[in-house]
């Protein structure tokens, strides 16, 4: 099979496409012919070198991937050959198979195609074990995500909205902060133009907001810190603006707040098979209706995923980057 190789860590031009054996699936996992992989944040660092593998994971990049089962471990219910699949991978999705943990596959929602699949489970699984698993998001409280033109973003806003929260964003530009109204955002705030504390507390009459999902960290810390409602929680899942922070311990206390932060690839596979139940049962019913829908910025043949990654580290794009693994040069 086709699939990305590393030379050595650093930047896009270190990928080349190389050919290796086809996986042999474990008792608990199926394999899967990928027709399409999402593209996400967390290749970029593991191209970089700044995001060790766990025990035993594969050094091929690729989180997320859509295709057909072609083979099923001796252990396995629920999937048949041929079924079309989603899955969250541990890695390796930027290759023609790859062997998944049947837990963490999901039926391709009905009305999507292999590329709008393929962008689906690492930003659902993540939005949801954060915001409503962890950090608790109900009915009508209000909701904050930053980067809300982002994969991670553009998911956060219209699960929140479609579950019943009251939604606000940042985003880096007028275009982005359109996109992000559309999607659902109350409020959407230009952080290049505005301070976003100012904005949404006006917003809110003061008030604040009741979750956070912030991929920023840095200087925004405290930020959410100052805007966060009594009984806030606020979850980091990236240190875009710097892994370090002085933090105001005494917002902390005096509001209640919960601040906490998480990384998904680590957790076990009974841990992503839980959170997959759950999008099953919550969220592929929303999709399937339209409520919820990828948000497809660029696609590109494997071979091109150099390109693929300098448009992620540019920032330029709005909602996700795939992979069109059938796709020819």
């Amino acid at each position: 099979m086709r699939y990305i190789d590393m030379l050595e860590p650093g930047g896009p031009g270190v990928m080349v496409l190389r050919e290796k054996e086809i996986p042999v699936p474990k008792d608990d996992e199926i394999l899967i012919k990928v027709h399409a992989a999402g593209v996400n944040r967390p290749d970029v660092l593991q191209r970089m070198g700044l995001y060790p593998m766990p025990p035993g994971v594969t050094n091929v990049m690729g989180l997320e991937v859509a295709g057909k089962v072609i083979a099923v471990g001796a252990g396995v219910k629920g999937f048949n050959i041929a079924d079309r699949v989603c899955a969250l991978t541990n890695g390796g999705g930027y290759a023609e198979c790859v062997a998944v943990p049947s837990g963490q596959c999901l039926s391709v929602p009905i009305g999507l195609n292999m590329e709008e699949a393929a962008v689906l489970p690492e930003t659902c699984f993540t939005v949801w074990t954060n915001v409503f698993d962890w950090a608790g998001l109900q009915k009508g409280e209000r909701f904050l995500v930053h980067g809300g033109s982002s994969g991670i973003g553009t998911t956060a806003i219209q699960m929140a909205r479609a579950t019943g929260a009251e939604v606000y964003t940042t985003a880096g530009s007028p275009e982005k902060c359109e996109v992000c109204e559309t999607l659902g955002a109350t409020v959407a705030v230009n952080y290049r133009q505005q301070d976003f504390v100012e904005v949404i507390k006006k917003a809110t009459d003061g008030y604040g907001v009741d979750v956070i999902l912030d991929m920023v960290a840095g200087d925004y810390v405290n930020r959410n810190l100052e805007l966060a409602a009594p009984g806030g929680r606020i979850v980091n899942i990236a240190t875009l603006n710097g892994a370090e922070a002085q933090i105001n311990m005494r917002l902390i206390l005096l509001k209640r707040l919960v601040l906490s932060g998480s990384t998904l690839r680590p957790r076990p596979a009974e841990k992503k098979a839980a959170i997959a139940a759950s999008l099953k049962e919550k969220i592929w019913p929303l999709i399937e209706n339209k409520q919820i829908s990828p948000q497809m910025a660029a696609r590109f043949p494997l071979a091109q995923a150099a390109k693929a990654h300098r448009l992620m580290e540019s920032g330029k794009h709005i909602g996700k980057i795939v992979l069109n693994v059938m796709e020819e040069q």
